[in-house]
Formats: C-alpha cells, sequence, structure tokens
C-alpha cells in the first residue's frame, strides 16, 4: 500500500509540474513572439506593453523614450495621455450615478442640464450619449440625424455626460473621478490641466520616420470627460482587475455597459462591425469574446482589451502617433493577433 501511496504522490506531483511548466513555456514563447516584433517593428515601437492573466502580470516592456530630446527612458510608470480609453471611465461614473437613482439613462438629459439652449436636450438620452448615437456633430449645429437611428463616433457626446456628473453629484468631474482612482488606487492616474500634468511623458508625431514633440493638447477643460484622463500601464490593469471583476459596479450595472444596439466597424476589433455598448467596445459573435477600447491623438495611442473567459488583459500604451492612418495601432494589433493564436485564451487556470 505505501508503495501505491508513494506512486501516486509522484503522479500528482508530476502533473503539477507539468501543468505548471506547460504555462511557463506558453508565457516564454508569447513573450519572444512580442519581443521578435518589437525588435523588427518599423516604424520602432515606442511605449509600454501589459499582458496579465488572472490578475498578475506576465509579460511587461517599457520601449523607448519619455522625452527623445533628453533621451529619458520610458518606465512601466510612466504616464500616457490615454485619450478615448477615457470614455469607459465617464461611462463607468455615470453608472455609480445611476445605481444610486440619481440618473436615468433612458430620459432626456433636458433633465439634468435644463440651462442647454439647444433643443435636441429634449430628445437626446444619456443612453444615446454614451453609445454614440446622439446624432450630435457640432454643439451649436442641427443634429445630423434622429436620436438613436444611427451611430457615428466623435468627441461631442462625452463632455455632456461630464456635464451630467457634474449636475447630479455636486462635484466637478476631476473630484468625481479623482475619488474613484484613489479608492482603486491608481496612484498615477489623474484627469489633465495646464497645472496638473505630474510626470506625463512627451508625445509626438512622426511622418516618414520623423519625429516632432506634439504641440498642442487636444484636452481642453470641457474634453476631460472625452479624453482628458493619464494614467499607466499598471494603473489600467488594475482598472480592468477590478470593472470586470465586480469591484466597482453591481453585476446588473456592469452587463448594461456591455448591452448594445448599434454596431460599428474599428480595425482593431477587426474587419467586422462589433458591438458598441457604454465607453467599450464589444466582440461577442466569435470565441474568444473580448471587450475594450482604443484612444488616439496628441502624439499619444492607446489600447485596452479585456478577455473575460480567460481573465486576460492586453494595455498598450504609445507616445508616438503616426501621421500614416494604415499604421495607427500597428502594434497593438499585432499583439493582440499573437494573443489569439497563443494558449494564453485558454480557461482561467
Amino acid at each position: 500500500m505505501n508503495s501505491i501511496f508513494r506512486f501516486s504522490a509522484l503522479l500528482i506531483v508530476f502533473f503539477l509540474f507539468s501543468n505548471c511548466n506547460s504555462f511557463a513555456q506558453k508565457k516564454t514563447t508569447l513573450s519572444t513572439q512580442i519581443d521578435s516584433v518589437l525588435n523588427i517593428s518599423s516604424p520602432k515601437f515606442n511605449g509600454t506593453i501589459l499582458i496579465s492573466k488572472n490578475g498578475k502580470s506576465i509579460y511587461s516592456n517599457a520601449v523607448g523614450f519619455a522625452d527623445f530630446d533628453k533621451k529619458t527612458p520610458l518606465k512601466m510608470d510612466s504616464q500616457f495621455e490615454i485619450m478615448s480609453n477615457t470614455r469607459q471611465i465617464t461611462a463607468v461614473l455615470i453608472m455609480k450615478e445611476v445605481e444610486q437613482g440619481k440618473i436615468d439613462l433612458q430620459v432626456p438629459i433636458r433633465k439634468y442640464l435644463p440651462n442647454l439652449k439647444q433643443s435636441w436636450a429634449d430628445s437626446i438620452t444619456v443612453h444615446q450619449l454614451l453609445n454614440h448615437t446622439h446624432g450630435i456633430v457640432d454643439p451649436n449645429k442641427p443634429l445630423a440625424f434622429k436620436p438613436g437611428s444611427q451611430f457615428k463616433y466623435g468627441n461631442e457626446g462625452y463632455p455632456f455626460l461630464g456635464l451630467i456628473i457634474e449636475s447630479v453629484s455636486k462635484k466637478t468631474y476631476a473630484e468625481m473621478a479623482s475619488a474613484l482612482f484613489k479608492k482603486l488606487k491608481m496612484n498615477n492616474t489623474f484627469c489633465y490641466s495646464e497645472g496638473n500634468t505630474q510626470n506625463l511623458v512627451s508625445g509626438y508625431m512622426n511622418e516618414n520616420n520623423h519625429l516632432e514633440k506634439a504641440k498642442n493638447t487636444l484636452i481642453a477643460p470641457e474634453k476631460v470627460p472625452s479624453a482628458g484622463i493619464v494614467s499607466t500601464a499598471n494603473d489600467l490593469l488594475i482598472w480592468n482587475n477590478n470593472l470586470h471583476k465586480g469591484k466597482i459596479l453591481k453585476p446588473e450595472t456592469y452587463q448594461l455597459m456591455l448591452q448594445y444596439n448599434i454596431e460599428n466597424q474599428h480595425n482593431v476589433f477587426g474587419k467586422e462591425k462589433v458591438g458598441y455598448g457604454y465607453g467599450l467596445r464589444i466582440v461577442d459573435k466569435e470565441s474568444p469574446k473580448y471587450y475594450g477600447h482604443t484612444g488616439l491623438g496628441n502624439g499619444f495611442s492607446s489600447v485596452n482589451l479585456y478577455f473575460p473567459e480567460s481573465d486576460v488583459s492586453m494595455i498598450v500604451l504609445e507616445n508616438e502617433m503616426n501621421s500614416n492612418s494604415d499604421l495607427f495601432y500597428k502594434t497593438g494589433i499585432t499583439i493582440k493577433n499573437l494573443i489569439l493564436k497563443s494558449n494564453l485564451l485558454n480557461q482561467k487556470q
């Protein structure tokens, strides 16, 4: 019996060791592939990359410079403008007010912004601001289409969501966002302002491999809820680990963010149209499912994706933006495709 017991124990140890070794090999293979991509990429990648599984980093890399003139190297805690990835944060702030009964997603925004002079405030809902079906192309011009009838991605809706947050909370957008970041211990994330840039890296435009520092920020004060959050790869992993695991919103509220009645194509998410929920694009017609968003402008680029079935996050932040639109998000797309072909997206381990 003792020999049988010892043999069984050895089998268990061998099985566990084989599994751990197999997962380690998967990590090594993917890491090697990513490193190879970075070594041969043209134009040269400049930014930070973080991939996690089960909430823990399995690959991280900071490549290039925070400031090309000073040759200041990037670090994993370097701060980047995340541009439109701000929108999922604004959407969460809205949904937290929904949970408190302060916002109804389906009522016209006039209820929360009574001083708006535009007549469309009587027809556009909070829901339509969140999913870009509002029709606003310029606050001072007529709507481009009947609210709810079409999707048009743009920068005009989310600033009004920021005003609604301020209206119902009686606090500034920055105060509400900062309180959430503090609670989540996202210590290197903040709302951009001219007087508050902390250690924000410089953004660069790349035109035919000629780098020029971006001179004018796209983040006017009123645009902060649309594109004004500054963050790090490490902090965005904290965000993913909280948002997608029920630590910020109630499960039913979180599910509202993932529901959609409109679709749109975006190259990071493939050639086919995918759903657009509240500050998140949703790929759910194929396996594996994944959610996320992108951001682009002012010499910066960001991709933040989450694969729920395997608890994998992929975060790519760049402070170099190519003038050639065919090269937008090039490295992020390549790394996403490597992940999709890897064994990393097996069920949670």
